[in-house]
């Protein structure tokens, strides 16, 4: 690690240098972010994941600065104009933006105006000019004219063009127009002409101008994607006269002919160089910076719905609701296998309740089934109703679950491994079982910007949604925990670190050795060597190991000093997992090593308190209001019960009984001042909304939250 890679993190995250250099080794060590949070506490002074990953993301971005400054100090050397000043400047840069404005004159030249005239000669005059010793330059000029150059006036509009590109590539005058885009940028759109009724769900965007600073990343986002679809022009510029006036007093140092061409070129060369080029930053920066704010934003959404209430060990009957094609019905035992499936046809066109209440209430019986799984898709309110008016003859609860998702998952090859012999509608309503059984092991086989809680996730940075999603997926694989004997190979790869090659080999190897007994066994799996037990093994779980540390959070590299507790009080590993008297007996600091500290320690006792847990709740019933049926059934006033499905920037949808959610604006979620939606409201949560406004052309439904009764 170089001391410049330490100083940026540092400076970027604002954590500490002992705790920055201890994650740093550790992570150049192999460790995962979610070992070192719960494994390496001592080490780290207790950081969690999100400062480890800001840590994480700040180092590798410090390396490719690194690597930029290494190739620009290179190429230079090889022209043969690298200097001592010019290294200390090139090593004293903090961003990339500082690196390229030092070495743009030095970049390979395309075949500018400015390069044109070098070529012709006129390079001599335009040091000249700007030495601003001299008068009469138009006659100094005719000394230019060759085969190339016609006239004096050629010969200084050539000398003009290249002073212009001195002033884009000076380094303190793109920093002070840089500055002025920081202060005082304006962010601008209108439709592209000729195109306005294309363009028209992009009407919002038709006259719009916001300061840049205060345009929101949703506004952001949509201008651009309009953009990139050839309907809207967007555009970021600032009141360029100040700006010019500074540049006039950087480079201006007399008056006469040679000010006023100095002067013509400087405005020039800011029209056609500079401004271009900064607004081109500027535009990626804050796409970047809006990228961020919805990543950001998607990664908590998925984070929420991963971390939605589970039904463990249930027997689930699910439903896939349809009309025409029927409803698609599956029964799962409480690990998730597929016991049956039939179809049935409560709905329109065919309406046969009575042969499909027949059929459900035999499954029901058959299966010994605990709860119905409803899609949320077509057909969903209809097909509630049918269920409502079933007997059962066991108690039995009806739980609507999202179907985003669902269908690509359906037709994906880890569908077609898993169900070979059965169609995608089949596959399907398995998925929507699973998803109530335990949300986080079934949506992990689903790519995640395709479960429904996104905000543009298609016109971000694709790389870095990835990035995201996935640390936001194993932070809660690992959270969680995962059954090593049941888990999916979808699961397990995001379990820390195995990674896919390592969890097929599990899985196949589960498949000829039968259920592992202990977290050992994990050594004798092909290709797991040590750093991968060490990364992994406190995240797996064993339920009904021999030792029941197993099926614990507790790493097994701590397993002799629970031991050692149990002997100390006399009782068994058991025992003392069983018998919390005996826990509250343990003076902890008696354990406390040159390796293991209080806070290893204080987790050690709280996952013996809890041995396993699941940090999840437990799914819950939801009902929505009888009266409303359809669109057409709303009306100004109403209170409804929702579930929020998706929170924006700009608010969240609610989920109210009927195919089209409602929004309920930033504005509308409090009386009070509200930051960010997910300040108030979370994915799933149930809500008591109004209808304030029915857009019957779009058909739009604008909730609020405010003055419920």
């Amino acid at each position: 690690m170089t001391d410049f890679a330490l100083a940026y993190t540092i400076t970027q995250t604002g954590i500490s240098q002992h705790q920055v250099n201890a994650t740093i080794r550790l992570l150049d060590d192999g460790a995962t972010i979610p070992f070192i949070s719960r494994y390496r506490k001592e080490v780290t002074g207790s950081l969690d994941e999100v400062q480890i990953h800001s840590i994480a993301l700040a180092y590798e971005k410090a390396g490719e600065i690194e690597q930029r400054k290494l190739f620009i100090i290179s190429a230079i050397e090889q022209q043969g104009k690298l200097t001592d000043e010019l290294v200390d400047r090139l090593n004293n840069c903090q961003s990339l933006n500082e690196l390229e404005d030092i070495y743009m004159p030095y970049k390979p030249r395309r075949r500018t105006r400015a390069e044109v005239a070098r070529r012709n000669g006129l390079e001599p005059l335009a040091k000249i000019i700007m030495s601003q010793r001299r008068d009469a330059v138009s006659d100094l000029a005719r000394r230019y004219v060759n085969d190339e150059v016609a006239d004096a006036d050629a010969a200084i509009a050539g000398a003009r063009d290249i002073i212009a590109e001195w002033v884009s590539e000076d380094s303190t005058v793109r920093e002070r127009v840089r500055n002025a885009f920081e202060r005082g940028a304006v962010i601008t759109c209108r439709p592209v002409k000729g195109k306005e009724d294309a363009a028209a769900n992009y009407r919002n965007y038709f006259d719009y101008s916001s300061p840049l600073r205060r345009c929101g990343s949703h506004r952001i986002l949509a201008m651009r994607r309009g953009e990139k679809e050839g309907l809207l022009q967007v555009s970021i510029d600032i009141d360029r006269e100040p700006v010019l006036e500074r540049l006039r007093r950087r480079f201006i140092r007399s008056t006469g002919e040679c000010a006023d061409i100095i002067d013509d070129a400087i405005t020039d060369s800011y029209r056609r160089l500079i401004k271009p080029s900064i607004e081109n930053e500027f535009a990626a920066s804050s796409k970047d910076a809006a990228d961020e704010v919805a990543i950001n934003l998607f990664a908590d959404n998925a984070r929420q719905l991963l971390f939605a209430p589970p039904l463990p060990g249930k027997r689930i009957l699910a439903i896939d609701p349809g009309f025409r094609t029927g409803c698609k019905v599956v029964c799962l035992d409480g690990q998730g296998n597929l016991l049956a499936n039939d179809t049935i046809y409560p709905t329109e066109p065919r309406n046969d309740i009575e042969g499909a209440t027949r059929k459900v209430a035999h499954l029901v019986d058959a299966y010994k089934i605990d709860a119905i799984a409803l899609g949320n898709g077509t057909a969903s309110r209809e097909t509630k109703q049918f269920l409502s008016g079933v007997r059962f003859s066991r108690p039995v609860e009806i739980f609507l679950v999202s179907e985003d998702g669902a269908s690509i998952y359906s037709a994906s090859a880890v569908a077609r491994e898993e169900f070979p012999d059965k169609d995608v509608t089949v596959r399907g309503a398995v998925s929507i079982g699973r998803r109530l059984l335990d949300p986080l092991a079934e949506l992990v086989k689903i790519d995640p910007k395709s479960i429904g809680v996104g905000q543009y996730q298609y016109d971000v940075d694709q790389a870095k949604l990835r990035r995201a999603l996935d640390f936001t997926v194993a932070s809660c694989v690992n959270s969680v925990g995962v059954n090593l004997n049941t888990a999916s190979k979808q699961l397990l790869t995001y379990v820390s670190g195995l990674g896919p090659q390592l969890a097929k080999n599990i899985v196949e190897y589960r498949a000829v050795h039968g259920d592992f007994t202990s977290r050992s066994q994990l050594l004798d799996v092909p290709r797991l060597g040590a750093k991968a037990y060490e990364q992994s093994a406190g995240f797996l779980r064993i339920p009904g190991a021999k030792n029941p540390l197993d099926n614990t959070a507790v790493h097994p590299e701590n397993y002799q000093i629970v031991r050692r507790m149990a002997d100390d009080c006399r009782c068994s590993v058991d025992a003392l997992i069983a018998d919390s008297s005996i826990r509250r007996s343990i003076d902890i600091r008696k354990y406390v090593s040159g390796k293991v500290g209080m806070p290893t320690l204080t987790d050690i006792m709280a996952e013996l308190d809890r041995p396993g847990r699941d940090p999840r709740q437990t799914a819950s019933t939801f009902k929505f209001d009888d009266s409303i049926h359809s669109f057409d059934d709303l009306k100004i006033g109403m209170q409804l019960d929702g579930i929020v499905t998706n929170i924006t920037q700009f608010g969240c949808f609610v989920d109210i009984g009927i195919k089209e959610n409602g929004l309920v604006h930033i504005s509308e979620l409090s009386d009070t001042y509200v930051a960010s939606p997910s300040d108030v409201v979370k994915i799933h949560q149930h809500v008591r909304v109004m209808v304030k406004e029915i857009d019957v052309e779009r058909r739009r439904i604008a909730l609020t939250m405010k003055g419920i009764g």
